[in-house]
């Protein structure tokens, strides 16, 4: 019999039995990848690479590896190194942003760049995108745009839905975007998992910031390893927000230069795990009475589970997957403030015997909480 803890914080409970948990609710990468990240973080500590602060742009190598990574030209494009993409976002909205501008948003979103963004004292649109398909209307982008709209956050695919967008799409956006003259934040941080992906840039080189992680993809969350990616000029307005002028964790940067190094040989694995994973799941969910998953296949590490025609409350879910079962997901309302009772987030890039065992447990979560 398994005792509910005093704690009710969960990730309290979570981090305190961090080595028991299916950790299934922060789209974290817990699937292998390579056994260079761990030799060259090791060589660095045995060499006490540590003692030094990292050279201002970075290791050597690594900016490149980032660009080369992207596609990028070094001679049109600079790369700035982050306290991981989360930082990354935030210079980006206190550089660009100021009082009373609007940014183009959707609802379910990355919340947390909807708080950097209004740190700035400017405003979200929030735009309900919970309905097929699932993204951004481009019309209703397009008719949003007013005299105070600056920036068109752009998270391609997207959290937490793992709907993403076409050549075609992000091609009109960017169009919208010159005509108004607009910035584009394009935030790419699970690229690396969809079928094909288009960058900002191709479009409108002069006014997109794309913001760039090593977290998700080469599974270095810990790390707090990212990026923006910029046209020099526009990186001029970005670089004095900048706080790394000693740049960043230097064991951080040997374990992204590594991961890059070797990515074409490990991260295709990775991504045949994930959507195998996300089939079992799927699998469960079409077990269940009122249960269905709004994208699928993901083109992300995660998608959501409505539940919403169930009468049972995400948080309940969560909870009880936590609390009984060791399965850590996550309750909808940390990402959509208006649907957000309509879900729970589920990543998959984790060993495909945890995807299973979601799959045995979910089930039978969902028919005890229904019969509360």
């Amino acid at each position: 019999m398994i005792i509910i803890p005093e704690v009710k914080d969960v990730f309290v409970y979570a981090h305190k039995h961090r080595n028991e948990i299916i950790w299934m609710s922060q789209n974290t990468n817990h699937l292998p990848t390579t056994d260079a990240i761990e030799k060259a973080v090791v060589e660095a500590l045995r060499e006490k690479e540590y003692n030094f602060y990292p050279y201002t742009h970075g290791i050597f190598g690594l900016r490149e590896a980032i660009l080369e990574d992207l596609g990028l030209p070094l001679q049109e494009f600079e790369c700035l190194l982050t306290s991981g993409g989360t930082e990354a976002l935030y210079i980006t909205t206190r550089a660009l942003l100021q009082h009373g501008d609007v940014v183009i948003t959707s609802d379910p979103s990355y919340l947390i760049i909807h708080r950097f963004i209004e740190l700035c004292g400017a405003k979200c649109t929030d735009f309900p995108i919970y309905r097929p398909p699932w993204k951004y209307d481009i019309d209703e982008v397009n008719e949003a745009v007013s005299k105070k709209t600056e920036m068109i956050l752009l998270i391609d695919p997207l959290n937490p839905l793992g709907s993403a967008y076409t050549r075609d799409e992000v091609k009109a956006i960017c169009e919208i975007a010159r005509d108004h003259k607009l910035y584009v934040l394009h935030d790419i941080t699970y690229r690396d998992f969809a079928d094909s992906h288009t960058l900002a840039t191709e479009f409108l080189p002069e006014a997109s910031v794309v913001v760039y992680s090593v977290s998700k993809n080469c599974g270095l969350a810990g790390m707090r390893t990212g990026a923006l990616v910029a046209s020099r000029e526009l990186m001029n307005k970005l670089r004095p927000y900048n706080t790394n002028d000693l740049s960043i964790n230097v064991l951080g940067q040997r374990a992204a230069l590594a991961a890059l190094q070797t990515k074409k040989e490990w991260f295709p694995r990775v991504k045949e795990i994930c959507r195998r994973n996300q089939a079992h799941i799927k699998e469960a969910c079409d077990k269940i009475e009122n249960v269905f998953l709004p994208v699928y296949p993901s083109q992300a590490n995660m998608f959501v589970i409505d539940i919403s025609k169930t009468g049972i409350l995400p948080d309940a879910v969560q909870n009880e997957l936590l609390y009984e079962h060791k399965i850590f997901v996550r309750s909808g309302t940390y990402v959509s403030k208006r649907f957000g009772q309509n879900f729970i987030r589920v990543s998959f890039s984790v060993p495909e015997e945890h995807a299973i065992q979601f799959k045995q447990k979910f089930p039978l979560v969902m028919e005890k909480l229904g019969r509360k």
